[in-house]
């Protein structure tokens, strides 16, 4: 019976360290996401969560220096400052009016403090110019026919 009380309280506690350390990193990588103008509404209580913020990056405001590149995103009217320090390179597609999305926290001093950013650059996506003029012939001939 001593054999079988052992392996039991060996398994109780495998199983308990799995879940323990599953809880734990689910805690650790989840992610919110979040408008600017959700996130000035939090408040304070954004300071202790992790976010992501996603906006378009305003024009000029791209600094790079040796802590890491600042730039500003925007949706409308909003305006959020955002520190990246991570250690991956930025995306080629970060410039400009690119639609930006940042991973990180809110510091106390109001500037989001990424550890990582995606970016698309909206005009990469869109049909050129002569394309959508061929289309459009294309669909005109087809109901001519």
């Amino acid at each position: 019976m001593k054999t079988y009380v052992k392996f039991g309280i060996l398994i109780a506690a495998i199983v308990g360290s799995l879940v323990w350390l599953a809880v734990g990193g689910v805690k650790d990588t989840k992610a919110y996401y979040k408008t600017i103008p959700e996130l000035a509404q939090m408040g304070p209580a954004a300071q202790h969560e992790r976010l992501r913020v996603g906006g378009d990056v305003q024009p000029g405001s791209i600094v790079k220096s040796a802590t890491g590149t600042s730039f500003v995103l925007h949706q409308g009217a909003q305006t959020l400052r955002v520190l990246y320090t991570g250690t991956d390179p930025l995306p080629d597609t970060f410039k400009d009016n690119a639609q930006a999305l940042a991973y990180g926290r809110l510091g106390p001093d109001g500037v989001f403090e990424a550890s990582t950013i995606q970016a698309k650059c909206a005009s990469k996506y869109e049909a050129k110019p002569s394309q959508r003029g061929l289309q459009h012939e294309q669909t005109a001939d087809a109901k001519r026919i």
